[in-house]
């Protein structure tokens, strides 16, 4: 038996914990949320009235089809 609560008992072996890289999707909203911040601070948010809702659709489909593509990948590899 464990000496300790946090001591593995002897003659078994433990998992090798796994190192996992940065999560890309943290980092994209951290630097949005850090770019509307600034544009808070400073006063100058850009102009939206010439933006075509069109673009944000294929551009809003684009990101939702790489995520389901990211995520797809990462499940083969956690088992």
């Amino acid at each position: 038996m464990a000496d300790t609560w946090n001591e593995q008992p002897t003659g078994s072996a433990a998992p090798a914990a796994r190192r996992r890289g940065p999560d890309l999707l943290m980092i994209l909203v951290g630097v949005l949320a850090l770019g509307m911040s600034a544009a808070a601070f400073v006063g100058e948010v850009p102009s939206l009235a010439g933006l075509d809702p069109r673009w944000l659709l294929a551009a809003g489909a684009t990101v939702i089809g790489l995520l389901l593509l990211v995520g797809s990948l990462r499940g083969r590899n956690a088992g």
